[in-house]
């Protein structure tokens, strides 16, 4: 976290002070917006948490119910969930509260007696090491808590205009303001009243029965399992030995639970088997009353008993897999011809099995995807074609993820015969461990992602993949730290240079040649598209890692193009400079050529490109293919004069 390089600051570094329509927040939803967010579940709460940190961004989130979720239907929280929790500044804390998930055991029936349940095996939750932060457990509602106050925190400090419903709305392209939304207030003293407001840009993020997917045409197409699952949340007293553990049990012929505990060291969810549901059912298994649950469940985990002391929450569903024939307002027709005012995310776009731990974190990336590119694009920092990305990367991922429920559904729900010791469940867990964990997205070549032709050059860091962080110690404190943990949702790309086998002060290097360029040249993006005026590193957080040993670094001998100045007074960032050590290598862990390589990483934490130290023209007609010029900015000529006030005293005092 930097603080005091605009001076000394007093109080909460996390706070921050409200600038732009940050300022004196208008109470009352305005007429025109940049950006109009419906509903305040996963997806949406990201979009808010990031626009916040742009004030310049007039958003705005309406939510029907009259105040924040008190309790959430979702609470597994996947590794790569966690990782963005981070770039958002509030991993350690939810972390700290939750339930960490560290095995999973897998019980079945006694081959001596099938009326009987055994544990048959324990895998272990993350044997391969693929994310340093945890699988965890916790309510939906301090998810989207922490997420909220960041956004109240944030310069543009947003909150959520409780209690308006979106009804309809219509989208005229051609239009300064293209979205003409109406909504209605549903609580308070003006229930039941109604409004026509206007926007720049629709975000739905207002759940399976989304009122936006309907306004813009979508439908969600599928089909549902025809088998049914109770859930609840109980507080219980129990002989059953893993009852804090996270639990596949499968009968032999009474069903199956998927046994999850809470945060709390009491609370614990249990997903029950309900069985098939005839095709005549017409939604009656809803109706199942929890005692018949509860009974279900002790049925299954016999010769164990489940005493329940309370229910918190409970519920009955039926499984079903369905994902949108649309994720923004582009007809299908009209792709690639002009670009989207409207998106859906999160479950307005795809529903499936709560089983997996799917439905929010998927969600979450649909909104972190999306979020940065509102920002690039209303900032005038990225064309508008930059949004049609969002639609095209998350269709596909929609996809995989209903592809993968499927099968992991059928499994959950299908009857184990205890002489099959083949354990195809924790086979299957165990396999597909990356995919459910967060990690298994890939997004092919496109305005923002190169392809292949240098992966070689850093193996670990797959193109199109999100960025797998790994220590290194930064030379300015002497500190081991995670490289990706300095990566927050600021809308920056990253630009990760891994030097040559040559010293930092040696010049014609590969290193040193493409930092003078990266500085000085007029192709350079960031001479290009960084605002005059501002901090050098305002658009790319460019750092430097070094193959040599910390202790043969030293910072004067770093050229400047790693050590960004800083306004108003000037000061030189020397914190972006980082080197092995003492074993750990950051260049043998994630196999990156002694040649070196440049890793280009976007502000959603995907690795954008790899490529070679002098690639200087391909990684410029990257930029240049998705970035625009910065506009004017208003204070420019105040900041640089700041500067040169500084530096004059700063001369001033050396004589």
């Amino acid at each position: 976290m930097e603080i005091h390089v605009r001076g000394y600051e007093a109080g909460d570094p996390r706070i921050k002070a409200p600038a732009g329509f940050g300022i004196d927040r208008a109470v009352d939803l305005p007429v025109e917006m940049d950006v109009l967010v419906v509903g305040t579940g996963p997806a949406a709460v990201v979009v808010v948490a990031q626009l916040s940190r742009f004030p310049s961004i007039n958003a705005r989130v309406i939510e029907r119910r009259p105040g924040r979720l008190e309790v959430g239907q979702a609470d597994g929280i996947q590794a790569r969930s966690v990782e963005t929790f981070q770039a958002f500044g509030f991993a350690t804390e939810i972390v700290d509260e939750a339930y960490r998930n560290v095995e999973m055991c897998f019980w079945k029936p006694d081959p001596l007696d099938p009326t009987r349940i055994v544990r048959a095996s324990r895998a272990p939750d993350d044997a391969t090491g693929m994310s340093e932060f945890p699988h965890i457990y916790v309510n939906q509602s301090r998810v989207l808590d922490y997420f909220l106050r960041d956004a109240q925190r944030a310069p543009g400090q947003i909150v959520p205009d409780y209690g308006i419903e979106f009804v309809d709305c219509a989208i005229d392209p051609n239009s300064d303001y293209p979205v003409t939304a109406r909504i209605r207030y549903v609580a308070g003293p003006r229930a039941g009243e109604e409004r026509v407001v206007r926007a720049k840009y629709l975000v739905g993020g207002d759940g399976a029965r989304s009122k936006v997917r309907a306004s813009l045409g979508h439908r969600l197409h599928g089909e549902a399992s025809m088998h049914a699952w109770g859930v609840m949340d109980i507080l219980v007293n129990t002989d059953f030995p893993d009852i804090q553990v996270k639990c596949s049990i499968q009968s032999h012929d009474k069903g199956n639970i998927l046994l999850i505990p809470r945060e709390g060291g009491y609370l614990v969810r249990v997903y029950v088997d309900l069985g098939e549901v005839p095709e005549s059912d017409d939604g009656k298994v809803r109706a199942t009353p929890i005692e018949d649950i509860i009974a279900t469940a002790n049925r299954i985990i016999h010769p164990y008993t489940l005493d329940v002391r309370a229910v918190t929450w409970w519920s009955v569903y039926e499984v079903a897999h369905r994902i949108t024939d649309g994720f923004d307002d582009v007809p299908a027709e009209q792709a690639g011809l002009r670009t989207p005012h409207a998106f859906i995310m999160g479950d307005a776009c795809h529903t499936h099995s709560a089983k997996a731990g799917q439905g929010m974190n998927v969600s979450m990336q649909d909104g972190f995807n999306l979020a940065w590119k509102l920002a690039a694009v209303i900032e005038g920092r990225a064309p508008r074609s930059l949004l049609s990305t969002y639609a095209a990367e998350r269709k596909v991922v929609a996809q995989d993820l209903i592809n993968f429920d499927k099968k992991w559904s059928q499994m959950m729900a299908a009857p184990m015969d205890p002489k099959d010791d083949r354990g195809q469940l924790e086979h299957f867990y165990l396999s597909t461990l990356e995919f459910p964990a967060g990690f298994m997205t890939l997004y092919t070549p496109s305005m923002i992602t190169l392809g292949t032709e240098h992966q070689a050059l850093a193996v670990g860091f797959l193109v199109g993949k999100r960025f797998k962080s790994a220590e290194v110690i930064r030379r300015s404190d002497n500190r081991w730290h995670h490289l990706g943990h300095f990566h927050e949702a600021d809308g920056r790309w990253r630009v990760y240079v891994f030097a040559d086998e040559a010293l930092p002060a040696l010049s014609g290097t590969p290193c040193s040649d493409f930092a003078q360029w990266w500085s000085s040249d007029p192709n350079s993006p960031q001479v290009s598209y960084t605002p005059i005026g501002g901090d050098q590193n305002a658009v790319f957080d460019i750092k430097v890692i070094y193959q040599q040993d910390y202790t043969q670094i030293e910072l004067a001998n770093v050229p400047k193009a790693f050590k960004p100045v800083k306004v108003p007074f000037g000061l030189i960032d020397i914190n972006q400079v980082f080197a092995a050590g003492h074993g750990r290598d950051i260049f043998r862990d994630r196999q990156i050529s002694p040649a070196g390589a440049i890793v280009v990483v976007r502000p959603d934490q995907y690795v954008a490109a790899v490529l070679p130290l002098d690639a200087r023209e391909a990684l410029a007609a990257f930029f240049d293919g998705h970035m625009l010029t910065p506009p004017p900015q208003p204070d420019a000529s105040r900041a640089s004069s700041q500067r040169a006030d500084v530096m004059s005293i700063a001369e001033r005092t050396a004589l």
